[in-house]
């Protein structure tokens, strides 16, 4: 039999334990897929969501804009740090607060119109909020608070894109880690059975390979109700 039960150990815990250890096979599966990311040119399946970073990031980075220090900071420089970043896993609201710093260094009094469209800011008054932080001198209260604001839409705008993109980074790590944990759960069946394996065997494996990855998050949660739901029913009958 491809499954053992010990009848002196509780039904429950035999579930829980399948389940802990199928879980365990899921997050193995989809630690290999993000692991095996520098065996594939430009970051492989990391590079996945960088389209949408991309897309909210370009309207932000207007191709005349110079940096208040005067020197040119090119899209592609730009675009080449957060590819880095992503890549490397950096945590997200370090990756956001970098993003956020690069497109301030870009703004001047004349990108002012274009910031000021995509937020919905003031134009002018951005442009004068510009122009002044460029000289160190002290904003007006209601400069402040156009500021303010122009900063809360560049931070949801940006929390959006970066959001949106670990979204399709996760689904599509999740969809490659299932072949994944079919492999191994094969492999694992081909162990125990000293390296034979008939349909019935192959059939659970593939199964258990199937659901691990989905399983994996929840795993934990899903031992406890078990769990929870035994002693229901032990109290229910005592």
């Amino acid at each position: 039999m491809f499954f053992q039960i010990d009848s002196s150990i509780p039904v429950s815990d035999h579930i829980t334990g399948l389940i802990a250890a199928v879980g365990a096979l899921g997050t193995a599966a989809y630690g290999l897929v993000d692991a095996c990311k520098g065996l594939f040119p430009r970051g492989g399946i990391s590079a996945r969501g960088l389209a949408y970073i991309r897309k909210s990031v370009t309207p932000l980075l207007p191709d005349t804009s110079i940096s208040a220090a005067g020197s040119q900071l090119s899209r592609d420089a730009i675009f080449e740090t957060l590819r880095s970043n992503w890549i490397n896993g950096v945590d997200s609201d370090d990756q956001q607060a970098i993003a956020k710093t690069l497109i301030k260094l870009r703004m001047d009094a004349g990108s002012a119109d274009v910031f000021a469209r995509i937020t919905g800011v003031d134009k002018d008054v951005l442009k004068s909020v510009i122009e002044l932080m460029a000289t160190g001198a002290a904003l007006s209260p209601a400069q402040t608070d156009a500021y303010a604001r122009f900063d809360l839409m560049l931070s949801t705008i940006l929390s959006q894109a970066y959001e949106r993109a670990d979204q399709q980074y996760r689904n599509t790590a999740k969809l490659v880690a299932v072949p994944m944990s079919v492999a191994l759960a094969c492999c694992g069946a081909l162990a125990l059975n000293q390296w034979h394996m008939d349909n019935a065997h192959l059939g659970v494996a593939l199964i258990l390979g199937l659901v691990a990855t989905p399983l994996a998050p929840i795993a934990k949660d899903l031992s406890s109700a078990v769990q929870a739901g035994v002693q229901t029913m032990q109290a229910w009958k005592s």
